[in-house]
């Protein structure tokens, strides 16, 4: 059975590092004298209370944390976090409604980038940086955050590591220490984020906006400090370097880490995901190009291309910027774009979606029962990289794969039961469950999600929150087994 104090207290700690986030967009608030300087300090100074409340009363429980403890301090972090992190939306915006707020912050931490506020361009400076830079801690992960920076706490590292990191393979070590793991991966983080930012700023954005968008680049996030997103700026400079970012965001974090640690790209080689992700991802691009020249939607091919691209890169690695309404797109191209979101993304990245080692591990399986429905006594494995995997990962896979597609059908069963439509409550779900932000039809990607009911908009709170912890991490803490002894 779970030891529920003890998560409590590492909880306390990682509530904590959280208030001590609010301090930034407080300072920024602070420099800019803007209006939301007050929300700031007091949201912060309520977390930290709250926070020091809980350690106080669960401080003795200093137990090791086992792997389901793991779990239940996983989905504790990443459905209780958010509602602090609603109080600075709340003071500075009374008239915006909980619910809308619970969205917009659960949005930023799952990375999802789907957003319930208009008029961003008159928002206070502040305000947009707290959203963005709630993308950049979901990113990496609150979790893996608290293992780098807090490895004394006496809690299993690898235990939070292995509940918080995504992909069907969690096992594997980068370093001898699982903390040390985490500082490495931050670190990588921390790098492309210094890049990002001046990438932008040389292709002409300001500090304020190049900071901003490189919180949603790297966190595959999509929020933005303008309604128009890319189409503000109309810069194909702009767009290339966004281009870039995403990419590389898209891509596993530990295959960066070792490319660096090494000081070899042969690392990038060697991944089987990436030669998949860079291919379908990259062809996906030509193709929708030549289909919108050649469907009359604009009328030269490096148009057609300079959009297809930027738009299918950012909505396949679920980071949900766009530069133009590709709503009115014919619909095959939108359709395709949001299936590419669905797997596109690497295992270990910070996309959403069942990831491209998971849909690698799919086809060949599926392969190996061709093989043997024509040779029933063949003898076949599932290989990854060229080495074969245990059927229990196949069996996991699968097992994700059916929970993946039954969640998305049950959803969308209860948007269009309260009054959807159903390529606007298809596509909503769709857009929440692979954590990637515009959708179709009402929530398309010139609009947002502010029209939907009260009930819809949990409904799509709920499905970001399970495609975040990638289905199991919650069904397994609500699951009656994981509370027997």
């Amino acid at each position: 059975m779970s030891n529920p104090l003890a998560v409590l207290r590492v909880f306390a700690l990682v509530l904590l590092v959280f208030a001590l986030t609010m301090l930034a967009p407080a300072a920024v608030a602070h420099v800019g004298q803007d209006s939301a300087a007050t929300a700031f300090q007091l949201g912060c100074a309520i977390t930290f209370v709250s926070a020091t409340t809980l350690w106080l009363f669960a401080r003795r429980h200093t137990d090791e944390l086992r792997v389901r403890d793991g779990f239940l301090l996983v989905s504790l972090v990443w459905v209780v976090v958010p509602v602090f992190a609603t109080i600075p939306l709340l003071l500075f915006m009374p008239a915006m409604s909980f619910t809308d707020a619970y969205f917009e912050t659960v949005s930023g931490l799952t990375t999802t980038g789907s957003t319930v506020i208009e008029g961003l361009d008159i928002l206070p400076f502040s305000i947009n940086f707290w959203r963005a830079l709630l993308v950049f801690l979901g990113g990496m992960g609150l979790i893996v955050l608290a293992v780098a920076i807090l490895p004394l706490l006496g809690v299993g590292g690898r235990q939070l590591f292995s509940a918080e990191s995504p992909g069907p393979i969690k096992e594997t070590r980068l370093t001898p220490r699982m903390a040390q793991t985490a500082k490495g991966l931050w670190l990588t983080y921390l790098v492309l984020a210094v890049a990002c930012t001046l990438g932008y700023a040389w292709a002409g954005m300001g500090w304020g906006d190049a900071v901003i968008h490189m919180f949603s680049t790297l966190g595959l996030g999509g929020f933005s400090s303008h309604d128009a997103s890319y189409a503000y700026f109309n810069s194909p400079r702009i767009e290339a370097v966004a281009i870039v970012f995403m990419t590389l965001a898209g891509m596993n974090f530990a295959t960066h880490f070792m490319a660096v640690r090494r000081r070899s790209l042969s690392f990038y080689a060697a991944d089987p995901e990436i030669r998949w992700y860079v291919g379908i991802l990259y062809a996906s691009i030509a193709g929708i190009a030549a289909y919108l020249w050649w469907t009359g939607t604009y009328p030269d091919f490096a148009t057609a291309l300079r959009h297809a691209a930027f738009n299918t890169v950012s909505i396949a690695t679920t980071t949900g910027f766009v530069s133009t309404d590709y709503a009115q797109w014919p619909f095959l191209a939108p359709l395709w774009m949001l299936f590419l979101c669905t797997f596109v993304t690497c295992a270990g990245s910070t996309g959403g979606g069942i990831k491209m080692m998971r849909a690698l591990i799919i086809f060949r399986q599926l392969k190996r029962e061709v093989v043997r429905t024509v040779h029933p006594n063949a003898v076949r494995t599932v290989k990854l990289a060229g080495a074969p995997l245990p059927n229990k990962v196949v069996f996991a896979v699968l097992a994700f794969s059916f929970a993946f597609m039954a969640i998305i059908v049950s959803l969308t069963l209860l948007m269009v039961f309260s009054g959807l439509d159903l390529v606007t409550g298809f596509t909503a779900v769709v857009a929440s469950f692979t954590n990637t932000g515009p959708g179709l039809g009402e929530v398309g990607p010139s609009t947002t999600f502010k029209s939907l009911s009260d009930f819809q908009t949990w409904v799509c709170t709920v499905a970001m929150l399970l495609g975040r912890l990638e289905i199991f991490t919650l069904l397994v803490v609500l699951s009656p087994a994981f509370w027997r002894k």
